[in-house]
């Protein structure tokens, strides 16, 4: 499969990351300082706002330069029911209308009621390359609304897609898109930095206001 084209996350996302970072940080430092002095608020409170705004400044522009993958302009749930036009059942069957469903970022996809299950899954598993759907299949036991489903659509995604790229819930089974090799790395390296990086600085907070 060809890899994804990328884009930079942007200085407003690398600030807001930042920020984040920063407010983690702050709120762990304000933390001790709240077991250790708590009669200090007024440090508690500078704790808490003044690393966000040092993390937002500081990392915003290093974490602007990281990489994600370019979003479509056409929304999820429009390609979704392209790519289904036609499968419609009928009132009181499987329609796209009543049985496909988005947040913005999710398709969720109700099997329950179709005939046309393998169809199904097969015009919309493509799209799983550039969006997670989550297939409604119940659970899969005597007292489900269509105990088969389940196990049938998981023998079908399961010779199509690793177990990495699966998310089984009670009621449904979800398959996200693989990132790139490049943007995996990167996930990697930034997982790391902030693994060691972290607990350290949190440490040597707390060693300084000790």
């Amino acid at each position: 499969m060809a890899e994804a084209s990328t884009e930079p996350v942007g200085l407003w996302l690398g600030l807001q990351a930042g920020a984040f970072l920063g407010l983690y940080f702050g709120f762990s430092l304000a933390l001790v300082s709240a077991l250790t002095n708590p009669e200090e608020l007024l440090r508690i409170v500078y704790l808490i706002t003044f690393f966000p705004l040092v993390g937002g400044i500081l990392l915003g522009p290093f974490l602007a330069k990281r990489e994600r993958p370019v979003a479509s302009s056409t929304p999820p749930i429009q390609r979704t029911l392209e790519a289904l036009d036609g499968m419609d059942e009928g009132r009181g069957k499987w329609r796209a209308l009543s049985h496909v469903r988005s947040d913005g970022r999710t398709v969720r996809i109700d099997l329950h009621d179709s005939s046309r299950v393998e169809e199904i899954l097969r015009l919309t598993t493509p799209l799983t390359n550039e969006f997670p759907i989550r297939y409604m299949v119940g659970r899969g036991v005597g007292g489900s609304r269509e105990p088969e489903l389940r196990a049938n659509v998981l023998s079908i995604l399961d010779q199509a897609f690793p177990k990495t790229r699966q998310s089984r819930y009670t009621s449904a089974i979800e398959i996200a898109p693989e990132l790139p090799e490049k943007l995996r790395n990167q996930r990697k390296r930034v997982n790391m930095l902030l693994a060691i990086f972290l607990p350290i600085a949190s440490f040597l907070g707390w060693l300084e206001m000790r």
